[in-house]
């Protein structure tokens, strides 16, 4: 980090909401202790109740504990933001910020695309399906594909773009992010190996998009033949497309405003863009699955935990 021009970053798309911080402070603070409710409550119930062991749910698990891990990289600070005057964050602070909300986004869709595989093998290939999805295999898959290939590509990306020199310290947004930062960087500064690694990072994710396109196109043409696999379609596959289609929609929509930007809209309006990735999908991807935890099985939990704590009383 030897070409460091500035020691702090400015997040100027704060300026717009110092009239109605206290009320904003509210409805944010309400909003992560929701995203910690929600998220907690199924990350416990699948730890605890045994016969929930299964691929399934032992994704629906990390892709909870993402959504905790990723709002952790934006809710506390701007959460203090609203409390300060001062709308700024370190120049460390900014990187790190920029690591955790890449590498969450990314883990996001990894895990998305293993419970895509998990109903094609379920759906497609019941028979060698305990055969496949081994817990062992699965954990593999968790670590490797899900965890440490997004940890591995932004720690790269983190690297180059540290060594730019900058000729900028404003961001018109909430949060900082690794493109936002190159965007920084001088003239004369050379980008060519960020842009390397971002065509490789895109790539592999757009290889995602095709799996989980293959995945789906075999699944529709499996489940039309029978009636049972149509009923089996709704029952697992249908949450797993809805979180889906709203991860893309959410992704969409912030890359298009991140790349193209979007002047013409109100400030408030591009800070709803700017953070909606963190906002709908930590929320509705607990609720959407967590119809599928029945009462029965989180009253069980609950139950459990207390009988457990007055024991311990």
């Amino acid at each position: 980090m030897d070409n460091v021009s500035f020691t702090m970053f400015t997040l100027s798309g704060s300026s717009d909401i110092t009239n109605y911080r206290v009320t904003l402070f509210a409805l944010t603070l309400l909003c992560y202790c929701v995203i910690w409710l929600v998220n907690v409550t199924i990350i416990v119930t699948i730890i605890v109740d045994k016969s929930l062991h299964e691929p399934m749910y032992i994704f629906l698990c990390n892709l909870c504990i993402n959504g905790l891990y990723g709002t952790a990289g934006f809710y506390p600070k701007f959460l203090v933001d609203l409390l300060s005057n001062i709308h700024v964050i370190s120049y460390a602070g900014c990187f790190l910020q920029g690591f955790v909300l890449h590498s969450s986004v990314c883990t996001d869709f990894s895990l998305l695309v293993l419970m895509a595989y998990d109903r094609y093998v379920a759906i497609c290939r019941p028979l060698v399906y305990h055969s496949v999805m081994t817990i062992q295999r699965v954990c593999v898959f968790l670590i490797c594909f899900s965890w440490l290939t997004p940890f591995c590509l932004f720690s790269i990306n983190v690297v180059l773009t540290s060594r730019l020199k900058l000729c900028g310290a404003s961001f018109r947004r909430l949060l900082c992010l690794n493109w936002l930062i190159v965007k920084l960087a001088c003239p004369d500064a050379d980008t060519f190996s960020n842009s390397v690694v971002a065509y490789i990072i895109i790539f592999t994710y757009v290889l995602h998009v095709f799996f989980v396109m293959w995945t789906y196109m075999h699944l529709v043409i499996t489940c039309v033949r029978s009636k049972e696999d149509r009923v089996k379609f709704m029952q697992t596959c249908v949450p797993h497309l809805v979180s889906l289609i709203t991860f893309a929609i959410t992704m969409v929509f912030d890359l298009m405003y991140m790349r193209f930007g979007a002047t013409a809209l109100p400030q408030s309006v591009e800070n709803f863009i700017a953070i909606e990735f963190l906002l709908i999908p930590p929320i509705m991807n607990p609720l959407i699955y967590g119809f599928k935890l029945t009462k029965k099985s989180i009253v069980w939990v609950a139950c459990r935990l207390s009988y457990t704590v007055k024991e311990d009383l």
